[in-house]
């Protein structure tokens, strides 16, 4: 679809208008000879909607007959996954891509109606989008409600106890039975002057059993969130970085896919691999840790389909193909390769113990747990450690040690950090697996947020943009609204909704909302943000602008003085020299392309083919990525000792 009009046909159907990207031409001719000469065409993109739609397009393109069955599916990109999905090819799943259309349609009839309605009332190179809209408004939302708070004092009694030669940890419960918020000074002098120098008494011990089940394995937004919180990934470098072990590193006996599609909402694991883990898990721990036994039966009818991310062999361990792979893609792998294995295991079984004691009508109380059997516990490391408890009954008499009386105040909501917004997003139904990351790379660069601490700030431009579309229209910041149109579009990959029907319903009474904010939106001045730094051409403050591609730097006495700067742009690999800083996409004085580190000068790094972020299997060095006369890209060694395949 043309990126210069919206390409929708409202008055016919809302018919999509496809063109050929640019540049793409040789590579059509290419695939039409080679699909001529061939005896049968087999269409193996992704297996998800976007997947289903490149093999829709590429059918029409090469001229196959839609009806044929030339499409084939596999999740991993491994030796047996192929060879499996070629012995059962299907045809084209027509429902996956009228779901994909409509979703694509829908979002050009909402960002190329809105757009330009901002691009005129308060700047160029403003967006507006179904879901970066909503994004949007939770973090001013949640901004709000911070600069709304209203600090409220509260007190707390810890105390340490001893039970013959134990001591623990107590905290004051309440009075005379009933539990009690200690809110002032005073009310902690009034409980105080109730204690003196007696012993307490135990008055009542309740022991449980408790089991905690193993973590369900990683969907999308899952592997998202841990990433970001357990080895501090950006959502864009986690996918980045998933993209590659799919799509196959070479572990010595050739490359080979390391995970499944990276790209799913689903926590269903095949039957092959629950044995595959189970096999493992029994020879490693012992069939009681295994939460299959030590074989899985296949369920009767059950169908092939999108699977959780997981490893593609149990026994490719991270210690085994540790040194084939660099610093990011075993640090993620890690985290996927655990997740996977805890959760084909047992739950774990603890002993509790939860007690109250008392002196002079004033209570403590303390809980207690022991791992008694330690199920998925075993590989996957928690947070919950063993806080013993020495055994005590009723009517046992245990010593005060000491006291402590300490002042605290309530806390604002924290600010939403990358995972924290992935995981509200997804709790209330707002986008897709495919939609997280760039959503959240989309409201960045639209500079309607800023991260400051790992959280995400609205900027007044953000505020400004939010309060528009608030206004304008609310059906498309509307948390609800949103959830239940994703459900309808659901309901089209199904075959249970017509695509035409569910934008038709939703496009009539929006487009009276365009029409009403192209009429009475006032215009709006927006104030440039400062840059932090003086033009070095004239001496004024720089300031940060947005244009037609994005963000930049530009002088503050526009138009006397006319200079401009570039804002790096990260590509997402560390530096392979320092091993510390970023590389960055810089330009020479003639505008040609080159790669280095954003540590400079202290790392002088430099590189005219971008990093990919992996070492080379022979040498160690690092890999690049080469552009090809005539076309393509090429990872090659930047010592010259090894290349993979072209890619067109």
């Amino acid at each position: 679809m043309k990126k210069s009009s919206m390409s929708v046909d409202v008055e016919n159907n809302y018919d999509p208008q496809y063109i050929n990207i640019r540049g793409k031409g040789p590579l059509i001719n290419d695939l039409k000879k080679e699909a001529k000469k061939a005896n049968k065409v087999f269409l193996a993109s992704d297996p998800d909607r976007e997947g289903e739609a490149i093999s829709w397009h590429l059918a029409h393109i090469l001229n196959l007959d839609e009806n044929d069955t030339n499409r084939v599916v596999f999740n991993e990109i491994t030796k047996d996954a192929v060879k499996n999905a070629f012995k059962e090819p299907r045809k084209i799943n027509m429902d996956l891509v009228d779901a994909q259309q409509a979703r694509r349609v829908l979002d050009r009839l909402v960002g190329y109606s809105i757009s330009p309605i901002l691009w005129k009332k308060v700047k160029k190179g403003l967006s507006a989008g179904r879901v970066q809209s909503v994004a949007l408004k939770l973090i001013i939302d949640r901004e709000d409600e911070i600069n709304a708070f209203q600090p409220e004092e509260y007190w707390t009694i810890d105390g340490t106890f001893k039970k013959g030669t134990k001591q623990f940890q107590a905290s004051f419960y309440g009075m005379n039975g009933k539990k009690m918020k200690l809110t002032t000074n005073e009310d902690v002098k009034e409980v105080l002057s109730h204690l003196t120098s007696k012993d307490f008494t135990v008055d009542q011990v309740d022991k449980k059993e408790r089991k905690r089940n193993a973590p369900l394995p990683y969907t999308t937004s899952s592997m998202q969130m841990d990433a970001a919180n357990k080895i501090n990934f950006r959502t864009r470098k986690t996918m980045m970085v998933a993209q590659q072990l799919y799509e196959g590193i070479n572990i010595g006996t050739g490359v080979q896919g390391l995970i499944t599609y990276m790209r799913t909402d689903s926590t269903r694991i095949s039957p092959v691999a629950q044995n595959e883990a189970a096999s493992y898990i029994t020879e490693r721990f012992g069939s009681n840790y295994s939460k299959h036994g030590s074989r899985v039966k296949n369920a009767s009818g059950a169908q092939d389909a999108h699977e959780a991310i997981r490893p593609s062999s149990v026994f490719n361990t991270p210690e085994k193909i540790a040194k084939y792979l660099d610093k990011d893609q075993l640090k993620l792998y890690t985290l996927i390769w655990n997740r996977f294995v805890a959760s084909q295991m047992t739950g774990a079984i603890f002993d509790t113990m939860a007690v109250k004691l008392s002196q002079n009508g004033v209570q403590f109380a303390a809980n207690g747990s022991q791992v008694k059997f330690d199920g998925y516990l075993a590989i996957y490391n928690d947070s919950d450690k063993n806080k013993m408890l020495p055994d005590m009954k009723v009517g046992d008499v245990v010593k005060q040690v000491n006291s402590k009386p300490e002042q605290h105040f309530t806390q604002p909501p924290a600010r939403y950090s990358e995972a924290t917004l992935i995981k509200t997003l997804e709790e209330n139904g707002v986008g897709r697996p495919s939609t997280y990351a760039p959503t959240i790379e989309t409201i960045q660069k639209r500079y309607y947020v800023r991260l400051a601490s790992k959280r995400f700030e609205p900027t007044d431009l953000g505020q400004v943009v939010n309060k528009l579309i608030v206004e304008y229209f609310p059906d498309i910041v509307n948390v609800k609204f949103t959830a239940e149109m994703e459900g309808k579009l659901d309901d089209v990959e199904v075959g249970k909704e017509q695509w035409q029907r569910v934008i038709d319903e939703f496009y009539k009474p929006f487009s009276k909302e365009v029409a009403k904010a192209e009429e009475e939106m006032e215009k709006i001045q927006i104030k440039d943000e400062p840059a932090g730094f003086d033009c070095e051409v004239c001496g004024s403050p720089m300031v940060i602008k947005i244009g037609r591609f994005g963000k930049f730097y530009a002088c503050s006495n526009f138009p006397d003085c006319r200079h401009t700067q570039a804002i790096v742009k990260e590509v997402g690999v560390t530096c392979p020299t320092c091993h510390q800083g970023q590389i960055i996409e810089r330009k020479t004085k003639r505008n040609r392309i080159f790669y280095g580190c954003n540590r400079y000068p202290e790392c002088d790094f430099t590189s005219w083919d971008k990093p990919v972020g992996r070492d080379c299997p022979k040498c160690g060095h690092f890999l690049m990525e080469k552009k090809i006369r005539g076309g393509g890209k090429q990872i090659v060694c930047s010592n010259g000792d090894y290349e993979e395949e072209k890619i067109k």
